[in-house]
């Protein structure tokens, strides 16, 4: 097993800087891995746009968000702070939440959840008349309290200078400081009676815009259980088949690819044609390896992992370090499967010796013979069997002899 793995290996790099069995002078292989590496760019560049073509969760269900953010938030006043986020027409005359979530899906597969679409619209119904008075006294009692704030705070800041000036016998009018320090306690108590005015205010302010009719609406949708639920079990479903959904994409992107390098290959080889079969071959390569990076990458973020982490924390309580064990455990055994698969179907010389009887090359190796070589010069390979009917020597895998025409057993 090891030595055939060992023989594949050399085999693939021997392709890789050969051509018709002639070593690559370093200017051609130097052009040739500058070739590979722009299309290496592309290729990486393509997969980035075309796993980006479905829909992403958050753009399906760009109300998730904001929505699971009110239902979880226990501090503050939960209804006015999504009422003043929604509410974008303030800074944006023109803005419309429902225009924005269909703009989402311009370019992309997949179509915005109506559900979002709802919020949206309800959301757009909140610039009315009486919302924007009442958001415009807020935006006024918030000035007046930004203003008394920082007033304190200067005070503050200046009340050990001027108490320092007045102890010192310094008169009012030399002071750099803007209030006196007899005089600071009273501005200082007259300001925050005027801040628990202007915020008792503010609350109120708030409160009535909650009250009114457009958020009475918008507040009764966003405290659905029925219709949050429903929106969560969709987001939730399209976060764990997305990974999947990707690699899905980004196979239909390489595949083609792959096949084509794949053929190009086999008919240059057959042809003789080194160059073409050279340059194609390392294409092969090239496509394979994102294929390859993306599949391990399902396997740690995709919907198997997913599927795998629901059944440990369920049996096991959260021991997700098992799930490594388990990819340990498999991944060689699949990696074995397929080297198997890859020495019995594509890389098998008996699938391959007709043409390479044919064009007098190795059963094994593939490399040029004399039409009188029973041993391959290169590898030692005996290339014949003898008939058991006529005893003459007859090439090996074959279906018939050469000389008498009876069926031979091949080996399996």
């Amino acid at each position: 097993m090891v030595n055939r793995v060992r023989r594949q290996f050399r085999r693939f790099f021997r392709q890789a800087r050969t051509v018709n069995n002639e070593p690559v002078n370093r200017a051609s292989l130097a052009v040739i891995i500058l070739i590979d590496l722009f299309i290496l760019f592309n290729v990486f560049s393509g997969l980035s746009d075309i796993s980006r073509w479905p829909l992403s969760p958050y753009q399906a269900h760009p109300c998730h968000e904001p929505w699971a953010g009110y239902r979880a938030q226990t501090e503050g006043n939960r209804d006015y702070d999504i009422l003043r986020a929604s509410m974008q027409f303030e800074n944006q005359p023109e803005f419309s939440w429902a225009t924005n979530y269909r703009n989402l899906a311009e370019g992309h597969l997949g179509e915005v959840s109506p559900l979002c679409l709802d919020y949206a619209a309800t959301a757009d119904g909140l610039d009315t008349p009486e919302n924007r008075q009442i958001l415009t006294s807020l935006d006024q009692v918030q000035e007046s309290i930004t203003k008394l704030e920082q007033e304190n705070q200067t005070i503050r800041s200046q009340y050990d200078s001027t108490l320092l000036e007045q102890i010192a016998g310094q008169s009012p009018e030399q002071s750099i400081n803007q209030v006196e320090a007899r005089q600071a306690r009273a501005i200082l108590d007259r300001n925050n009676a005027s801040l628990n005015q202007l915020k008792q205010q503010q609350r109120d302010l708030q409160n009535q815009l909650t009250q009114t009719q457009t958020s009475q609406q918008f507040l009764a949708l966003l405290n659905n259980d029925a219709e949050f639920q429903s929106l969560d079990r969709q987001y939730q479903r399209a976060s764990f088949w997305y990974p999947t959904v990707q690699l899905l994409f980004q196979s239909l992107f390489l595949l083609p690819l792959v096949g084509l390098a794949w053929a190009i290959y086999r008919f240059a080889e057959r042809r003789g044609y080194g160059l073409v079969a050279l340059q194609s071959w390392h294409l092969l390569v090239i496509f394979c390896i994102p294929l390859v990076i993306k599949l391990f990458e399902v396997l740690q973020f995709g919907a198997l992992f997913s599927w795998l982490s629901q059944i440990i924390v369920t049996l096991l309580g959260g021991l997700l370090f098992l799930i490594n064990y388990l990819y340990i455990l498999l991944v060689p055994l699949v990696g074995y499967g397929i080297i198997k698969f890859f020495q019995k179907v594509v890389l098998n010389p008996r699938l391959q010796v007709a043409g390479r009887v044919q064009n007098q090359k190795c059963i094994r190796c593939a490399k040029r013979l004399r039409r009188d070589d029973d041993h391959c010069p290169h590898c030692g390979y005996h290339q014949t069997v003898e008939c058991p009917h006529c005893h003459q020597p007859t090439y090996k895998y074959l279906p018939y002899c050469r000389h008498c025409g009876t069926a031979q057993e091949l080996e399996v």
